[in-house]
């Protein structure tokens, strides 16, 4: 029961992220960054592996001189998921990292230095069939360009990605994608509007710092969701000032609210009010508590009463109506049980568990068929 999403994505040269493909026709990618010491191996792969389990396709880490470099190499080693090594500055850390094993290099060309360094750095990029991600953002605009524009401006970040963008056109290496990040919605949004126009490449879609759980959540889904509706963005990452985990369940909610994602179940549920048979509230907390191990793309819906409740449930793989004396389950969108509110998470945690398990057998016998 899940629609087609009616946004047309810009078309844009495919490259790998590890296993992951970033651009082309491949799902828009959700990853996020670590936040522990690099040097702190175990504590370090313990998150990537909670991003892991979260769902995320790409993860980030910090990777500021070669001691962390070297704890990079062991980190890689022991995790399965795609990791991008944040480096700045320090060319040869690229460089070591690359041997490493590392799926993709964070850098700016134009801060490693020298032409020789730059060439150097994409050598080892071009023989490990490593791509780059070019990273701008407003707070550390180049100071030629504050001077320039004044204050960080969407044609000052465009400026910026073109002239790293100009390195690698330089070295024929076009295996890259790009960020044009600002805390502002309205300068990040004009940037990657105006580099959407002037590239082929995928383009890496946030809104930095953009604040805390709550705050930050509401300024990236604005942010990323008028540019997602326009058709631009790759590959996301939600900034927020909280647990990691929180950006990767953030970027899949807001791809899944734009039909661009389908992965772990959509919950569609009324705000409640007087007319609510049961704990509307109560009851969508337990379930999202429960139920955050479910990957598989499903449509619930839970709704207090008999006004929208049917409507809603006809259209969704798993519906509650709230309803006098028990609430009415629907299945595929028939009526098919009623439940009442003794152990109604328990037993509506149950039924959509049968339906993901109905799901993925599905998916197996299809597997199976064609193989």
């Amino acid at each position: 029961m899940h629609a087609q999403s009616p946004i047309v994505r810009r078309k844009s040269r495919q490259i790998h992220v590890g296993k992951v493909p970033v651009g082309g026709d491949a799902p828009i990618s959700v990853q996020s960054m670590t936040n522990t010491d690099t040097l702190d191996v175990a504590a370090t792969v313990a998150q990537i592996r909670q991003l892991e389990a979260a769902g995320a396709d790409i993860v980030r880490v910090s990777v500021p001189d070669m001691d962390a470099a070297e704890a990079f190499g062991r980190i890689k080693r022991e995790v399965e998921v795609p990791l991008v090594a944040d480096i700045h500055f320090d060319y040869k850390i690229a460089l070591r990292v690359a041997e490493l094993g590392v799926d993709c290099l964070r850098i700016n060309p134009g801060n490693i230095g020298r032409e020789e360094r730059v060439r150097a750095v994409v050598n080892a990029a071009r023989d490990n069939g490593i791509p780059i991600r070019i990273g701008v953002n407003a707070g550390s605009l180049e100071k030629d360009l504050q001077k320039k524009y004044g204050e960080p401006t969407p044609a000052a970040l465009v400026e910026s990605a073109m002239r790293h963008i100009d390195h690698l056109d330089r070295l024929d290496f076009p295996d890259f994608k790009v960020s044009v990040k600002a805390s502002d919605v309205f300068m990040a949004v004009a940037a990657y509007r105006e580099l959407a126009t002037r590239i082929e490449q995928p383009l890496h879609l946030g809104i930095t710092e953009a604040g805390g759980l709550r705050s930050g959540t509401v300024k990236s889904s604005i942010g990323l969701g008028m540019l997602l509706m326009d058709g631009i963005g790759d590959t996301i990452r939600v900034s927020l000032a909280a647990d990691p985990v929180e950006e990767i369940k953030v970027g899949f909610d807001m791809l899944k609210s734009l039909k661009l994602r389908a992965k772990g179940i959509n919950f569609i549920a009324c705000p409640s009010c007087s007319r609510q048979n049961f704990d509307v509230i109560g009851t969508m907390n337990a379930l999202e508590e429960r139920l955050e191990d479910v990957m598989t793309p499903l449509d619930v819906s839970v709704i207090g009463c008999v006004v929208n409740g049917p409507g809603e449930a006809k259209e969704t793989d798993v519906g509650l109506t709230g309803g006098s004396p028990a609430n009415l389950v629907y299945l595929d969108g028939k009526p098919a049980s009623k439940l009442r509110n003794d152990h109604l998470v328990d037993d509506l945690e149950r039924l959509i568990r049968d339906k993901v398990r109905e799901k993925q057998q599905a998916e197996q016998d299809v597997i199976a068929r064609d193989a």
